[in-house]
């Protein structure tokens, strides 16, 4: 459905990984659910479609999360905390806090969210909400042990290199 680049269940590569047109032609290339477009050892993005009338579903990670809306309307309700929210909003959900959104417009919801660290399985697509809460729950969709290393744990094996 998409032209974006299959992602590596590797480490990233030291090189630019480009998107274009973030903002402004997805609605025109998505249709999964999530869809994971890059994984690094320190963070994770993914693009998700809301189909109208869904949600992403009430939950807290232990990950620090950043919403960019390119489509549609919804509503976010964080921490308790309602807020409408629309194409060219940002909205950052910080680790522990619990979280839900839900498609409250004619037309998809359509966001990319930066995981800090990884989420997910570097290589994930679920076309359903159904069959990503399927996947989480039977542990399939888990983010690789080399996104969750420290600094110091990367810096030792030599996958990046201390700031001088």
């Amino acid at each position: 459905m998409s032209s974006f680049p299959v992602p590596s269940s590797d480490p990233p590569e030291h090189k630019m990984a480009y998107f274009p047109d973030m903002t402004t032609a997805l609605p025109s290339q998505s249709g999964e659910f999530r869809r994971v477009l890059w994984t690094g050892l320190y963070s994770q993005l993914v693009l998700m479609t809301v189909p109208v009338g869904g949600d992403i579903g009430d939950e807290k990670h232990t990950v620090d999360q950043v919403l960019t809306f390119t489509s549609g309307t919804g509503k976010a309700t964080i921490a308790g905390k309602d807020q409408d929210v629309k194409a060219g909003d940002l909205v950052i959900v910080p680790a522990g806090t619990q979280h839900q959104f839900v498609n409250t417009g004619p037309t998809p919801l359509i966001l990319y969210t930066v995981y800090s660290p990884a989420e997910h399985k570097p290589t994930t697509v679920h076309k359903t909400k159904e069959q990503g809460d399927q996947e989480e729950e039977d542990g399939i969709d888990v983010a690789p042990d080399w996104s969750r290393r420290s600094k110091k744990e990367n810096e030792a094996m030599g996958l990046v290199q201390g700031e001088d």
